[in-house]
């Protein structure tokens, strides 16, 4: 029988050598996990700027649109067949993700195409937002493809963030974002790869129109309540990310906390969530992700093959070397990961481990199964 958890308090833990780990090594790669914490400040408030984002960013492009909340320290759970077998600090805190929350938005598009709110992957996004967002003939070009994939090459000006702000940007260890926000020509929508969260936002507010209903409590109604969620997590957007849809004011969510807001969340529910996903959409029997989407969704991409729609694969093993190819993340800056490994089962929620030991820890823990 497949297991899935009823509330957080009854979670069922398997000793670890119960699970196939060496226990042993287990313990070890948790207390790498807790050795290796971000360097990042706790409280990113006071200290006025994002570690290798508006740190990089001149005024008024690095001004916080959104709040931001101090952060805990390292926590994290391990699961294998859906079962805990490792767990570390405070998985309940409701935490900062960052760009975790992009991965969400490609849930919720998969919502939205099975709904058929949206016809096709392959749809131009102009379709279903009304405005100028999409007016240009270089913008009516792109397509839900396209931006969940990071390959739109938007060009414009969303909650007063230019795409400018983003292009040149890298991402990963050793990232140097120093030509952040320097002018780079754009491509044709579908060519070019590039991490750029004001298109991300934009996707965000797109998935706001088709839902026409805030992407918050889509999200709450569709998904966390049906896989037990805590009441804990919640999604802020900005002061200025206000809309009006069919006579209502809507607030429009970010898919990260590059300028503040985003999603805050624990770790328990981002297992659940990515245990979710790990099935296929399925909890318990019943459906609730459209056949086939998680599937798409881990699909590489024509760009850039070691990403899919939102989420992060292994290609090659080129992110992650110690795991199998098959295994994909959702990641966010800080660092904190959700790693799913379909070929052993196991899924890895850490938080705020330092960037450069995310690959090492996710080694140490394959390396543990006996």
């Amino acid at each position: 029988m497949t297991y899935y958890p009823n509330t957080d308090e009854s979670w069922q833990t398997v000793p670890a050598g119960d699970a196939g780990f060496d226990p042993d090594r287990l313990a070890a790669a948790i207390a790498f996990a807790e050795a290796h914490e971000s360097p990042w400040p706790r409280d990113l408030e006071k200290a006025g700027d994002v570690p290798g984002l508006s740190q990089f960013e001149k005024p008024p492009w690095n001004e916080a649109l959104g709040p931001f909340k101090p952060r805990g320290g390292t926590n994290g759970i391990l699961l294998k067949g859906g079962c805990i077998v490792g767990r570390w600090g405070d998985p309940e805190r409701a935490d900062m993700t960052f760009s975790i929350a992009k991965s969400y938005l490609a849930i919720l598009a998969g919502i939205a195409l099975g709904d058929g709110l949206i016809s096709d992957v392959d749809a131009p996004v102009a379709e279903t937002v009304p405005g100028d967002y999409f007016a240009s003939a270089h913008n009516r070009a792109i397509t839900w493809r396209h931006l969940l994939s990071q390959t739109s090459e938007w060009e414009g000006t969303l909650w007063d963030k230019p795409d400018l702000v983003d292009r040149n940007r890298q991402v990963g260890p050793g990232s140097d974002n120093s030509r952040k926000g320097e002018h780079r020509d754009l491509q044709a929508p579908g060519t070019f790869w590039e991490y750029n969260d004001v298109r991300v936002n934009l996707l965000a507010l797109a998935l706001l129109h088709a839902f026409r209903r805030p992407l918050p409590e889509v999200l709450k109604a569709r998904v966390m309540d049906p896989i037990g969620a805590s009441p804990n997590w919640s999604w802020h957007g900005y002061r200025n990310s206000f809309v009006e849809i069919d006579g209502h004011r809507m607030q429009s969510v970010p898919g990260g906390t590059h300028w503040g807001g985003g999603m805050q969340i624990g770790s328990f529910d981002h297992a659940r969530f990515g245990l979710l996903v790990h099935r296929g959409g399925l909890w318990n029997g019943e459906r609730y992700l459209p056949e086939g989407w998680t599937d798409a969704l881990r699909t590489p991409g024509p760009v850039n093959s070691g990403y899919g729609y939102l989420w992060w694969l292994n290609t090659d093993k080129r992110e992650w070397p110690g795991a199998s190819e098959s295994s994909y993340a959702a990641v966010g800056a800080g660092t904190s990961i959700l790693w799913i490994d379909p070929a052993n089962d196991l899924i890895l929620v850490a938080r705020w481990i330092d960037q450069e030991k995310v690959a090492a820890l996710i080694g140490q823990m394959v390396g543990a199964l006996a």
